[in-house]
């Protein structure tokens, strides 16, 4: 089994979209992010992804610079390209361009000493549907507010 750590969950991409499949991929840092992203930080609220030139990028996902770094800290939005084959890459370009889809980064995680990334294939939601899901939010947190007191 492998030790997994989640850093980072981008909630508002599930609020925002609906995931149709996930994968993971690995992202080119350097040692200084590694470092900021291991002080927890990252954020993904206004991260998406890009194919461009046969490459997969993450844009706008937001890396602090490292408190005790120097020179070697970089831009916190700079764009960051993530590790994938090149057969899931043109499958997901084949997805995006035809269907109408988006990569979403929906959370960032430790996989071992490696720095991986959880990139979703999403539709995006309408307004009825972030009710709904705001609805069954509620609904479920208040059965379970129920259940709690039912059980003490």
């Amino acid at each position: 089994m492998e030790n997994l750590k989640t850093i980072e969950k981008n909630k508002k991409a599930y609020y925002e979209y609906f995931v149709l499949e996930s994968f993971e991929a690995g992202i080119s840092l350097s040692g200084t992010e590694v470092k900021s992203i291991r002080a927890g930080g990252i954020s993904l609220k206004e991260a998406w992804c890009s194919i461009d030139g046969g490459e997969l990028y993450v844009k706008q996902m937001h890396i602090a610079p490292y408190d005790h770094g120097n020179i070697f800290n970089k831009d916190p939005k700079r764009n960051r390209k993530l590790l994938m084959h090149k057969k899931e890459i043109m499958k997901l370009m084949g997805e995006v361009k035809q269907k109408g889809l988006t990569l979403i980064p929906l959370s960032v995680y430790f996989k071992g000493s490696l720095v991986k990334v959880q990139v979703g294939l999403c539709r995006g939601k309408n307004i009825h549907d972030k009710r709904e899901t705001a609805a069954k939010k509620s609904a479920n947190r208040e059965i379970e507010r129920y259940l709690k007191e039912q059980n003490r």
